[in-house]
């Protein structure tokens, strides 16, 4: 049978091979397809742009293409962007910046290689026939193909990371044209070795992106500090905010103060809580529910109006109550949902949704309690005398990195039963969303330093990045791996690629990857991470503690 798609890019595709009828996201074959049509066009831009630079002359608006480049990419994020309409508008607006980028080469009497990514100007009749030819499996090589997509997956984390801290006034040019580089390479490079460099590569700018973002939050809203989260709720209306982006939140609470509403967070929106610009506002009620796929359920009994600021969109079924309440922003976008758009100075104008959320009951309580965050790097080092301490009396004994992203599938229920079993002189660092596996269990505290500390979102993998480094210099080690550091690592989208990319170029070695391998790393590719780094994927939680050298 035909392909209709082709996905792997998420960790619950299809028999861990690849979406071939339907996404496992909820993406249909249409959508998916053009999704790869918008991609490819983000191809041909990032090749036009490096001949501009080849050829010594200045982009002519270069701040629009990394714009574009960058929500292009988080656009097609899984679970981001399901309305079609919203993509083709991308791909009309991708052909015409890459066609302004070869009209200014042209102008300037200077040639454009016969190539089909800059040639191609197809209408919108002809998007879905094209999309089909250029494809995840265009690249015939499985081991070109392997490597080639894994770039592409951290340069999608990259994007994310980068329009994050755009929105926030932060931007380093060096960074947007590393993308624009490696888009380009993945269009004419076919050489394993050197692709495999440019994987390396990618992970070592990701750490410069997820520098830069942690720069921007902390510059705008402070740093995080050591917070209670209430998880029960008021009696007044709620808006409840999901996602990554903290101007689009910072904005709510300005707009919605003093009107009688309550705002709440959601998933990965779960961070807002520790800044302290955003803890100023008193009607910044708390956290709603947990991970992202829990939606549907929890959407339902949170009555008031649903804020979409990133990606961690699931569809709703038919008999959804919410539909009518939903709204996006930025990259996101569905079918029938009202989008929000910026205007030229970034600002957006949530009045309708805060009308909206004026008409709505008060949410249906669903926990009672609260949870602890904040432990991001200036937090922690904070403590550090603390934590030092605690290793060297043995008190604690081993860290243990469980970060990334959460998901729907049984086998995850792998990391609450890891982090039940852990050794009580153990203590989790942890980011993303895959903490609600385990950040609501009791696992109680050593000398007062809690056994579960939380950074924040995926990107905050940076935190835990930058403690390990500090605890190497503390300690006085010449290896980051001579650390008591263990990583036991949840992955399901393009973020936690970036994350794993990172983690290998600062020289993290033995990182346990799941549930499952990457379904775009090819046996050969796998088989070089696997002997180079280390990289492995879990078993069960008994194996795995002995594995890791858990148990005492």
């Amino acid at each position: 049978m035909e392909n209709k798609m082709f996905c792997y890019q998420c960790q619950e595709t299809a028999n861990n091979s690849g979406c071939k009828l339907a996404g496992v996201c909820g993406k249909k074959p249409e959508l998916s397809n053009a999704l790869d049509l918008l991609v490819y066009i983000v191809k041909g831009i990032g090749v036009t742009y490096n001949l501009c630079k080849e050829k010594g002359l200045l982009c002519p608006d270069v701040e629009k293409v990394y714009n574009f480049v960058n929500d292009a990419l988080f656009c097609s994020i899984t679970n981001a962007n399901f309305d079609i309409e919203s993509v083709y508008r991308r791909i009309d607006e991708g052909i015409l910046l890459r066609n302004s980028l070869i009209r200014s080469i042209k102008d300037k009497g200077l040639g454009v290689p016969d190539m089909d990514v800059l040639a191609w100007n197809g209408n919108r009749d002809e998007y879905d026939e094209k999309a089909r030819n250029v494809g995840v499996l265009s690249c015939k090589d499985e081991d070109v193909r392997s490597l080639k997509e894994l770039t592409m997956y951290g340069l999608k984390g990259m994007a994310a990371y980068l329009e994050h801290a755009s929105r926030l006034g932060y931007s380093e040019a060096d960074i947007n044209d590393f993308i624009l580089y490696a888009l380009s390479e993945l269009v004419i490079n076919e050489d394993t070795t050197s692709l495999t460099a440019l994987a390396l590569t990618t992970g070592e700018w990701g750490v410069k992106a997820m520098a830069l973002l942690d720069k921007a939050n902390t510059g705008t809203y402070g740093n995080p500090e050591i917070t209670e989260v209430s998880i029960s709720v008021g009696d007044r209306p709620g808006i409840l905010v999901s996602g990554h982006d903290l101007n689009d939140i910072e904005q709510l609470l300005k707009q919605s103060k003093d009107c009688g509403v309550d705002i709440y967070t959601h998933g990965e929106m779960l961070p807002a809580h520790y800044y302290p610009k955003l803890k100023q506002y008193t009607h910044l009620k708390g956290n709603y529910g947990n991970a992202w796929w829990k939606q549907r359920e929890e959407f339902e009994t949170f009555n008031g109006p649903i804020l979409f600021t990133t990606n961690c969109i699931v569809p709703p079924t038919g008999k959804s109550s919410y539909s009518d309440k939903v709204y996006t922003t930025n990259s996101t976008g569905y079918p029938g949902w009202k989008h929000i758009e910026s205007d030229s100075e970034g600002k957006k104008d949530f009045s309708e949704i805060i009308k909206r959320a004026k008409t709505c009951h008060a949410p249906i309580e669903i926990e009672k309690g609260a949870i602890v965050g904040g432990f991001a790097h200036e937090q922690v080092f904070a403590l550090a005398d603390k934590v030092v301490e605690a290793v060297k009396s043995g008190a604690i004994r081993k860290f243990i990195v469980m970060a990334g992203c959460d998901g729907r599938m049984k086998n995850r229920d792998y990391y609450t039963e890891f982090a039940k079993s852990l050794p009580d002189d153990c203590v989790i660092l942890t980011a993303g969303c895959a903490k609600y596996k385990y950040n609501k269990l009791p696992l109680g505290d050593i000398n007062g330093i809690p056994r579960i500390l939380d950074a924040g979102q995926c990107n905050d993998s940076y935190s835990l990045a930058i403690i390990a480094l500090k605890l190497k210099e503390v300690f006085n080690l010449n290896d980051i791996n001579e650390l008591p550091i263990v990583y036991n690592i949840a992955w399901y989208e393009q973020k936690a690629v970036i994350v794993l990319l990172a983690l290998l170029c600062l020289g993290v070695k033995n990182i346990h990857l799941g549930p499952t391998l990457p379904a775009f790393l090819s046996p050969n590719i796998a088989k070089v991470l696997v002997e180079n780094f280390g990289i492995s994927g879990i078993s069960t939680v008994d194996e795995d503690m002995k594995k890791m050298g858990l148990y005492k």
